[in-house]
């Protein structure tokens, strides 16, 4: 295994800070990747017989409880021992000190399963608009769980828009968690796709736009995600009386935590007056007029 400090290289967080994105190679070996994959498979057998979301499980619109169908697994690194685990590795830790720097935090986590055939779009979001920090230290970590191609819905993502403004993700008065592809004054056409093995892992700047299509192919894509802040990076939704400094202290993945947060200049929406669906990034956008990638019924026809 290669030294920490050879996980990523100059050139690669170069490509980070000039696109907002970049995938790195063989961050987890085969058989950690084969531990994960082994409790995210309990976790969805769980579904069965499920008529509903849960706090744990986000469901596939075509799901029954005799016929489990799962898009999201939520907060693993706080619901099971090794994904918190996975989330200090040296080797994915090497990498983001590059990126963020030595003092890291764990802002939130997600699995996100596209199933073969079935698994639903993405559409095109910035995560800076559902979270915004006291700056831009943010990003989030794909960890490949499966080969992620051209043809299972890989993440697509539009270079150098982490640099531009914080596009409107409201709907009718309400925020819907996407952009209005005719609006948005971005040429989506520029996307490019995120690809690779099983193991390797992609990092995306929190302003960075991106989406991801319906997987039409017969291969799954499961695809877990950390979203990892600087320590000084406060999320300023959280940050009046009622934020929790033992919660605070207890996702720090590496480094120390701080009281401190670091102010920059950042243009920022909040997402507020909120979402009139809650519970996942799915069910905001479910009421979005104007959707980018095709839905299930119609990518069937």
């Amino acid at each position: 295994m290669p030294a920490p400090n050879t996980v990523i290289s100059d050139d690669q967080v170069t490509q980070y800070e000039e696109k907002g994105f970049v995938v790195v190679d063989n961050i987890f070996s085969d058989d950690e990747v084969g531990q994960m994959r082994a409790v995210l498979s309990e976790m969805i057998e769980g579904a069965r017989g499920l008529t509903d979301h849960t706090d744990l499980i986000d469901l596939e619109s075509g799901h029954t409880p005799d016929n489990p169908r799962v898009r999201r697994v939520k907060e693993p690194f706080k619901k099971h021992a090794l994904f918190a685990e996975m989330a200090r590795h040296p080797r994915l830790i090497a990498a983001l000190t590059e990126l963020l720097g030595p003092d890291l935090r764990m802002h939130g986590s997600k699995i996100n399963l596209k199933s073969a055939s079935y698994g639903s779009a993405v559409e095109w979001h910035q995560d800076w608009a559902f979270y915004p920090h006291t700056n831009d230290d943010v990003l989030a970590v794909g960890v490949m769980l499966d080969d992620m191609t051209e043809n299972n819905g890989p993440l697509l993502c539009i270079p150098g828009s982490h640099r531009g403004p914080t596009f409107d993700h409201h709907q009718d008065g309400r925020f819907v968690g996407a952009m209005d592809p005719d609006v948005c004054d971005i040429d989506l056409a520029h996307a490019e796709m995120i690809t690779g093995k099983a193991g390797a892992c992609s990092f995306h700047h929190v302003r960075a736009v991106h989406g991801s299509s319906q997987n039409t192919s017969g291969a799954d894509r499961r695809l877990l995600l950390y979203q990892v802040a600087a320590a000084d990076a406060w999320d300023i939704r959280g940050m009046g009386p009622e934020a929790n400094w033992q919660e605070y202290t207890d996702t720090m993945i590496a480094g120390q935590a701080t009281n401190q947060p670091r102010l920059v200049p950042t243009p920022i929406r909040l997402p507020y007056p909120g979402p009139l669906k809650t519970g996942s990034i799915y069910e905001s956008q479910s009421v979005l007029h104007n959707k980018f990638f095709a839905t299930e019924s119609s990518a069937a026809e």
